[in-house]
């Protein structure tokens, strides 16, 4: 059998987010089930919008991601250079050839001269096909005109290995511009013959490219190539779910998801979710899990909703299954500054204690700093809360005093200090939500902490009697 080859070839443009990503995610998991290669290609023919420092970027994004490729720009490879800009000399063989065929001819109108054929045809209420305005005699091709495909107009029928049996009819055909008259070829025109050089297997690309497929087939029949499987991502969505997810509104850079502490773990399952699944129920998928079990049959042909609670619940499942000494050395940069003359032993058994609340590295200061330093007392950490503001200063702070009483004579272990909170439940006849969440603020100042008990013990009595105090002091 033929070696899988699949290729991401994307255009330097600009960041990469969740869509682009998806589309090398899933051939990379087809290349590296079977054994096959996975090339990284850039499409640079548009040299006005390319971005400065968006090869790197784009390069960036996919060794973040683990997505390693076996032959691209950087790296080389048998069929090298892997950039469109170096390969000029490539597309103009291949337009000579069409050309000497007959299949292409240079286009001999001006900008206005088109647009009066279109404005002619909307008129006439008419889809404006260039195909009808063919020069009965053009003049000989120098490269300073574009050089149009003359197309054979017919009804196609074909197979996607995601979208399944489709056809279409010969209405769809058009003349296509190949090489504009700056000597570049367009997209249309240079990945068909870059992916036939490059011995390209599987096109994975997304569902905008759909409509221009007949055309690809006609100018595969012109060349005399064979096309490859073509697969069809669906749009990613979205998270309202009405349109497709862009970088124009909003979509996130793939790179800042790696800044903010996602783990690529969780970002190659959660990008390999949106639009595929096993056919089970299951969610959280180790790498070698993807790559044995992913299939193109398995890729819906409906949009996938992006969802980013979605991908925080499994960022913080894929935190807790992590050893606690691995999960040190990964969130070793997002220590709070006030952390950084702590022991590693005293951040490790922090970390220890907020690894079950955590979603993502970024975390980490919010949820870690009242460990490492006193902060301030916030008056509104009690008037804001739900259930503390329906009482009077009066009685909040007698039972604080009570609870200060209580665990004044604990060892401070964190089963002494379970025991005795739980006394005070008792003692005072509150809830839990009340007392407890009173006792936290004043020993933490945060809205939320972890374990109190486990918090106490590892903060130590006289830390959490000084910060009762100084509750105290307010409340009074």
């Amino acid at each position: 059998m033929k070696q899988i080859r699949t290729r991401f070839a994307p255009s330097p443009t600009g960041f990469l987010h969740v869509g682009g990503i998806r589309t090398a995610l899933f051939a990379w998991l087809l290349a590296r089930q079977n054994n096959g290669a996975f090339i990284l290609r850039f499409e640079d023919t548009d040299q006005k919008r390319e971005v400065a420092g968006a090869r790197k970027h784009l390069m960036d994004s996919l060794h973040q991601l683990g997505l390693d490729y076996d032959e691209g720009p950087d790296i080389g490879g048998p069929f090298a250079p892997y950039t469109q800009s170096q390969r000029l000399a490539n597309y103009k063989i291949w337009a000579d050839k069409l050309v000497a065929s007959g299949r292409a001819y240079a286009d001999p109108y001006s900008i206005d001269e088109v647009q009066a054929y279109r404005d002619e045809a909307r008129a006439n209420k008419q889809a404006f096909l260039y195909r009808n305005h063919r020069p009965e005699t053009p003049p000989i091709w120098d490269g300073l005109r574009p050089l149009r495909f003359k197309s054979d107009p017919k009804p196609y029928a074909w197979t996607d290995a995601v979208m399944g049996d489709l056809q279409t009819g010969p209405e769809v055909i058009d003349d296509f511009i190949v090489m504009k008259s700056d000597g570049y070829p367009t997209y249309n025109f240079a990945h068909i013959i870059d992916d036939a050089e490059m011995e390209i297997t599987h096109i994975m690309r997304g569902q905008e490219f759909l409509a221009s497929v007949p055309n690809y087939l006609n100018m595969y029949e012109a060349l005399g190539l064979t096309p490859p499987i073509m697969a069809t991502m669906p749009h990613v969505m979205a998270e309202n779910g009405n349109k497709k997810l862009s970088k124009r509104d909003g979509a996130k850079d793939v790179l800042d998801y790696i800044r903010d502490g996602f783990m690529p773990e969780t970002l190659r399952n959660f990008i390999a979710s949106l639009g595929w699944n096993d056919g089970t129920e299951q969610e959280i998928f180790t790498t070698e899990e993807l790559v044995a079990k992913f299939s193109l049959d398995h890729v819906q042909r409906s949009g996938a909703r992006f969802d980013e609670k979605r991908l925080e619940w499994m960022n913080g499942t894929w935190i807790r299954g992590l050893p606690l000494d691995e999960l040190a050395v990964r969130v070793a940069k997002y220590w709070p500054d006030e952390a950084a003359s702590t022991s590693s032993e005293y951040k490790l058994s922090v970390l220890g204690l907020i690894q079950e609340r955590l979603k993502f590295f970024n975390e980490i200061p919010e949820l870690s700093r009242f460990f490492f330093i006193d902060l301030p007392v916030n008056p509104e950490l009690i008037s804001g809360n739900k259930q503390l503001k329906k009482f009077t200063s009066y009685e909040l702070l007698g039972w604080l005093q009570t609870a200060r009483n209580e665990i004044a004579d604990s060892n401070f272990s964190a089963a002494d200090l379970t025991d005795r909170l739980n006394r005070l439940l008792e003692t005072t006849g509150q809830k839990p939500g009340v007392l407890f969440s009173l006792i936290r603020i004043a020993t933490t100042q945060s809205p939320a902490s972890p374990g109190l008990a486990e918090t106490m013990a590892l903060l130590g009595k006289d830390r959490c009697l000084e910060r009762i105090d100084s509750q105290s002091t307010h409340l009074a």
